[in-house]
């Protein structure tokens, strides 16, 4: 193994062994896509806040609620989450009262339409989210095997040197750091982007969640 001079980053990844280099281009990968999830993920919370509060004004101001459920119906993806949850149940509601479904059944079926259009939802705003997760555990341990397979590979060299000195090892012992370096650039931001976005899913789960009460209280009392 031979010293060299040039110890720029591009310098290092490029004179690493193939295993190393391999974990470097896997982090990256990683690091990329977990950089596109953080930005579709930010942008798609962002817009069902909003839709959830529009939704909310519109749904308290008074009005009729099969005439919102018409227009909700007609536009499903422009309202949101919580109105199509509410289009559900609405709209199972509407066909248990054509029904002449009476007391407890009447109500039953528009709660299990809205526990059913619930969970639709919470799975597609979770959607990526496993994957941040899984890059912000694993990434660091990845980079750590690259660190360690550099390293083997750097002190195996010196055994073909008739003298070791710093100089001939530090190359090599800085290539191997580099995969460690990627590995926590790549989990850190995945790392706190996870544990945001899983605050702000639990905070609209709760919204919907107490907007599914307050909905079937506002049905029960239509029923009596």
């Amino acid at each position: 193994m031979q010293a060299t001079s040039d110890l720029s980053l591009l310098s290092l990844m490029g004179n690493a062994s193939l295993p190393v280099q391999l974990v470097m281009l896997l982090l990256l990968i990683a690091s990329i896509v977990s950089w596109a999830f953080i930005f579709s993920k930010w942008s798609a919370l962002k817009r069902a806040d909003a839709q959830t509060s529009r939704f909310e004004e519109d749904f308290w101001a008074g009005g009729d609620l099969t005439v919102l459920q018409q227009a909700i119906a007609s536009r499903r993806s422009e309202y949101g989450a919580l109105a199509r949850i509410f289009d559900s149940g609405m709209t199972e509601y509407l066909k248990a009262r054509r029904a002449q479904s009476r007391g407890d059944t009447l109500l039953d079926t528009p709660r299990r339409a809205m526990k059913a259009a619930f969970q639709r939802e919470m799975d597609s705003l979770e959607t990526h989210l496993n994957f941040l997760a899984s890059t912000g555990s694993v990434s660091p341990y990845v980079g750590l095997l690259g660190t360690v397979w550099g390293i083997m590979h750097a002190f195996m060299g010196l055994s073909t040197m008739q003298q070791a000195t710093l100089a001939a090892v530090a190359p090599g012992i800085a290539e191997a750091l580099i995969a460690t370096a990627i590995g926590l650039f790549a989990a850190i931001p995945a790392v706190l982007a996870y544990n945001r976005y899983t605050s702000k899913i639990d905070r609209l789960a709760m919204r919907f969640e107490s907007f599914m009460d307050e909905f079937l209280n506002i049905l029960q009392r239509q029923v009596h």
